[in-house]
């Protein structure tokens, strides 16, 4: 398992290429004191797994990558003597992205996740240059990965070649917060570049350590948003004067889909002290005493409108495909994904495609459909608080004081909609969008880190429609009587009116939108969530 033990200079991790956690990834991430260490038993099957190869090497053997060139020129032999100067170019003809640098964290995530693969045994790297990368990671040498340009078929060559670069004293990085030279940042971390002799040019940029650390960021991201924007739903619900029963846990379990059935569990629950929910009974007896021998049209009705009333079933398919997303993610994290593997316990080298980044694709692009069906619920309900037609007793645009001569919250919708049809024109999935290249070998490819990217950029969209959504929701709040919110809603309510007023006047709302996204962003939300109802933590 992967191991936490606290000194009292800083957390140490030692990753033992079975149990990275999207959730430990991202926290380790964010955090530059963790340092990694190697165990003896990750270091005997390192050298272990490198001691075959070179009897292999020694005995003559073909291996592609060893003592073959790779991708387009796998039909050429290359001696051994040739080893050090083909794996050197092999990173520097792949080192070919460009556009802006990685994120800081999203780099320490991709760096331990390839030590975490290495440290399994089977890619043959020397210990010697594994502790180099080791090394790198404690002391914070951080290498300057251009986003854009990864095929993610043999996996994220180009940006992982920006790390193996720089291990060898080429490239660039960041250290101490300044971009320079990898040889000056390796010189001042007071490390020694890596001299690579055959496989492990191949060991330090094949295979999928990027795409599928980014992914496990955003996993872990989004299911803090899910979670933070499920009991900003029971608030929605609220200030919407929606009727309960729908929610009542009868109807769950007859179509027992286990997203749904949190989902419907949080809001009951949630809203089980609430005194602005409607209770359906009062609905009924409202209409039926309306009721006349005649048919009759009345501006009450007995069910709430799909965005309302739907709710379980249009969030539970986001719960259980972003739990199916994180499995997918995590076996990734703790594989072997690079070409050949070496494997001791078979005594071969075994030539495969783990590399193939085809499974991040696919998870990311399902994250992103998911995240995009959750914006289009928030701008249905924002649409409804609005319309002066559709949201009751408020007033047109929440607009109570001076309404006309003031715009209300009116300017909002316009981000909100905006962002919304930018994160649909984005969902067109990435991962069919296979081209051909190098010569027709990766004559299919994943574009795992496009669908990555591309998710990350939908998500920090969707943290800012639902923040729009939380300044509606509260607003109404304002207007319906926050004293009628449950004791969660409150607590969610409070949060939100420690940085954001209730607004009896017109202003920008960028500066709010942007704190309240930052606070979905970081989690902050959170810790409103009524730890007695255990439907929220899955």
């Amino acid at each position: 398992m992967l191991q936490d033990t606290v000194s009292p200079a800083a957390s140490t991790i030692i990753p033992d290429g079975e149990s990275l956690t999207v959730d430990s990834l991202l926290r380790i991430a964010r955090d530059p004191a963790i340092q990694v260490e190697l165990t003896p038993e990750i270091r005997k099957r390192v050298i272990a797994s490198r001691k075959l190869l070179e009897e292999f090497v020694d005995a003559g053997r073909v291996i592609y990558g060893v003592t073959t060139s790779v991708g387009g020129f796998v039909n050429w032999l290359v001696p051994p003597s040739h080893a050090e100067e083909t794996q050197n170019n092999i990173m520097r003809s792949v080192q070919t992205n460009v556009g802006p640098y990685l994120d800081d964290h999203y780099v320490r995530a991709s760096m331990l996740a390839r030590i975490n693969s290495l440290g399994r045994g089977y890619s043959a790297i020397s210990i010697e240059n594994l502790d180099k990368y080791v090394a790198m990671y404690n002391r914070g040498v951080l290498p300057c990965i251009p986003e854009k340009g990864s095929l993610g078929a043999s996996g994220d060559l180009g940006p992982l070649a920006c790390i193996g670069l720089v291990g060898t004293g080429q490239w660039r990085a960041k250290f101490d917060g300044e971009v320079m030279p990898g040889a000056e940042a390796m010189e001042k971390a007071g490390i020694e570049p890596m001299k690579l002799s055959y496989k492990e040019g191949l060991a330090l940029i094949n295979g999928t350590s990027v795409m599928t650390a980014i992914a496990a960021c955003l996993v872990a991201e989004s299911k803090s948003l899910i979670k933070a924007y499920t009991l900003a739903t029971c608030m929605s619900l609220e200030v919407h004067k929606a009727k309960i029963m729908p929610f009542h846990p009868a109807a769950h379990r007859q179509k027992p889909h286990v997203g749904q059935r949190h989902i419907a569990e949080c809001i009951y629950d949630t809203l089980a002290d609430s005194k602005m929910i409607v209770q359906d009974e009062e609905t009924e007896k409202w209409l039926r005493n309306l009721a006349t021998d005649e048919p009759t049209s009345l501006d009450q009705q007995i069910e709430d409108v799909y965005s309302i009333r739907a709710t379980p079933q249009i969030l539970g398919p986001v719960v259980d495909t972003t739990v199916f997303v994180q499995q997918t993610v995590e076996i990734e994290i703790n594989s072997s994904n690079d070409n050949p593997l070496v494997v001791v316990e078979d005594g071969e080298a075994v030539h495969n495609a783990n590399f193939h980044g085809q499974y991040i694709a696919n998870a990311m692009d399902q994250l992103a459909i998911v995240l995009v069906n959750m914006c289009n619920l928030s701008d249905r309900r924002n649409n409804r608080l609005l319309h002066p037609s559709l949201n009751g007793s408020l007033p047109p645009f929440l607009v109570k004081e001076n309404a006309g001569v003031r715009m209300g919250l009116m300017g909002g919708q316009f981000l909100a909609t905006s962002l919304t049809a930018e994160n649909r024109q984005m969902c067109m999935p990435m991962s069919i969008q296979t081209l051909p290249s190098t010569g027709d070998f990766q004559d299919h490819v994943s574009f795992g880190m496009n669908a990555a990217r591309r998710t990350r950029d939908i998500l920090d969209n969707t943290r800012h429609i639902l923040a729009y959504e939380l300044i509606c929701t509260c607003q109404a709040a304002d207007l319906r009587g926050v004293d009628q919110l449950s004791a969660a809603t409150r607590a969610l309510y409070d949060m939100v009116r420690e940085h954001v007023p209730y607004l009896d006047h017109d202003e920008p709302l960028t500066d709010h939108l942007e704190t309240l996204a930052a606070m979905y962003a970081s989690g902050e939300f959170l810790k409103a969530v009524p730890q007695e109802v255990k439907a929220y933590n899955w």
